[in-house]
């Protein structure tokens, strides 16, 4: 029971003390009234009267009643000093009921107003969950019916020789066992130059594009040049080749060492991309992007297929699933590449 109720409970109490107090009071003067009116009546009997037996009897009775006044008094003066303690104790017991209901009053806004901050947060929520999924059903509808994956290999001869054929074989084979396998066409460019990426876009104008090689631990491309050696690319110069490449393109995935970076600069201009945080294996780049690209073409979103692709190295117990970082503009949750 809140203090507030307790408060009134005892203003209850107090003024029916109170009022039973005066009634009381009421009785006693009434009482006051009663024998003014006998000592007035036993007066006037000795006044008429010349018998002296019978004014000795009636001075007698105004003795008698004289002296209950004095006493009808003193319980009426009692009466009225207990009245009037009530009357300071209600005073104080209504200052506290004011006082806690003003507390408690505020206390309840207190908690209306934060009831209320918390139903204008989960209805602000459910707005943003239901914008996100009417952009996430926007997106499902305008996905295109076939994308292509543009795969870039570049494999210098002065650099140690990547397996790359095998990775690429490995994407070929998972594409081709999933359920919209028909959805995913895979196209391979070899021996990359620089020159070629751009040309490469504009040929197949891909959903994705796999570079797969060597990577820089100075943020740098490895490619090659015309005597097939390396040729770096700047960081500057793959953002920029990205940002201007064709439309459609959804995803970048730098299948390469020390690409965490590069990956991080592109979402600024796409809506996801991969990379590497340290250098990776052959196998484990094998491993991750086929069963990433399997994940893509049963229709399950980027956060998914990164998801399935990490599970994949930890089943086969190559432990570099901590080294592929994805990056996304919005909830990678809400990005899918192939309909459904």
């Amino acid at each position: 029971m809140p203090q507030s109720d307790n408060y009134r409970n005892k203003t209850y109490r107090v003024r029916a003390e109170i009022a039973s107090w005066s009634e009381k009071k009421a009785r006693e003067q009434k009482k006051i009234a009663d024998l003014n009116n006998k000592i007035g009546s036993a007066i006037r009997a000795m006044q008429s009267s010349k018998s002296m037996s019978t004014i000795n009897s009636k001075r007698h009775e105004v003795v008698r009643y004289q002296n209950d006044l004095v006493k009808i008094k003193k319980s009426i003066a009692d009466i009225e000093t207990k009245i009037a303690k009530k009357n300071k104790e209600l005073d104080a017991d209504l200052k506290k009921f004011d006082t806690e209901e003003l507390k408690e009053s505020k206390k309840r806004q207190t908690e209306l107003d934060a009831f209320q901050r918390k139903q204008t947060q989960t209805f602000n929520q459910m707005n943003q969950t239901l914008r996100t999924h009417e952009n996430a059903i926007v997106q499902l509808q305008s996905l295109p019916e076939k994308i292509t994956v543009l795969f870039l290999a570049s494999n210098p001869r002065d650099q140690e020789q990547l397996n790359l054929d095998e990775e690429v074989r490995s994407i070929k084979d998972m594409i081709s066992k999933a359920k919209h396998r028909d959805s995913v066409k895979l196209e391979s460019c070899w021996a990359v130059r620089p020159g070629d990426i751009l040309q490469s876009m504009n040929e197949f104008e891909p959903t994705i594009v796999h570079f797969s090689g060597h990577g820089s631990d100075a943020d740098k491309l490895v490619l090659m040049d015309n005597q097939q050696q390396t040729k770096l690319v700047s960081l500057d110069a793959i953002v920029q080749a990205m940002s201007v490449a064709n439309d459609n393109l959804k995803l970048v995935f730098f299948n390469t060492c020390f690409s965490e970076t590069q990956a991080k600069k592109v979402v600024e201009h796409i809506d996801a991309a991969i990379g590497m945080r340290t250098s990776i294996s052959d196998d484990a780049a094998r491993i991750f992007s086929s069963h990433f690209y399997s994940s893509i073409s049963f229709g399950h979103s980027i956060a998914k297929a990164f998801g399935q692709a990490k599970a994949a190295l930890m089943l086969e117990g190559v432990k570099e699933e901590s080294i592929p970082q994805l990056f996304t503009k919005i909830d990678a949750e809400d990005l899918y590449i192939v309909a459904k």
